[in-house]
């Protein structure tokens, strides 16, 4: 896989001014017509961190890491409180109105800790940028198969946020917030690449699989 630099139009090795890269990352998620379309890697999602933002990252991580059971059911709560739409995905407890009842839910508590499971895979990929960028996408990629739309992906990211603010206190400052925003970015630009690309090789096998071997007819007997 290439480098997360490649078709960025960035030269490898050389030092990118913050506000470019921040620029960069926010125009690949604008829409879906900025994503590359066609291949088996990513590659064309530009890194948007700095070395101290890894740093702050890391730092805040380590003090995080002994809740990551707690914060995984705080933040789908939260995100099923500010966004119900988004149970409709969850079939396995979309039909739970209790949030109370949800929060003992064990199939809920295990999708948290999945999805802390992925943000702890990324920060200790974060030195790894290619690795870190091909977690994401095929994460993606599996959300479409799980029919997990990406108007959704963000939502978790803003959550999550929100809920380790309190945990971490005085530890919480403008330059940790913005570290971990950046990193959602990048992470959901990747998911995002990686749900589309997966949704355009189904569509066209399904539409091969509809059409009769040197004849284009579509199958009319199943």
């Amino acid at each position: 896989m290439g480098c997360a630099l490649s078709g960025s139009g960035i030269t490898p090795g050389k030092t990118v001014p913050e506000s470019k890269r921040h620029s960069l990352a926010e125009s690949q998620m604008a829409s879906k017509a900025g994503l590359e379309h066609g291949s088996d890697r990513p590659g064309a999602v530009p890194f948007p961190l700095a070395d101290t933002q890894k740093e702050r990252i890391q730092e805040s991580w380590r003090i995080l890491h002994d809740n990551i059971a707690r914060v995984g059911i705080i933040v789908f709560i939260r995100l099923f409180e500010t966004h119900p739409e988004c149970k409709d995905v969850f079939f396995l407890f979309r039909d739970i109105d209790d949030l109370q009842q949800l929060k003992m839910n064990k199939e809920l508590r295990a999708h948290g800790l999945r999805v802390m499971s992925f943000i702890e895979k990324s920060v200790a990929r974060l030195d790894q940028e290619d690795k870190l960028e091909q977690l994401a996408f095929e994460l993606g990629r599996s959300h479409y198969r799980y029919n997990a739309p990406p108007k959704y992906y963000e939502y978790v990211g803003i959550q999550f946020i929100s809920t380790v603010q309190p945990i971490l206190k005085e530890r919480w400052t403008p330059e940790v917030e913005e570290a971990w925003q950046s990193l959602f970015k990048y992470l959901m630009a990747a998911m995002k690449q990686g749900y589309y690309e997966e949704e355009e090789k189904s569509g066209s096998i399904q539409s091969l699989a509809l059409r009769k071997p040197g004849t284009g007819s579509i199958l009319n007997s199943i």
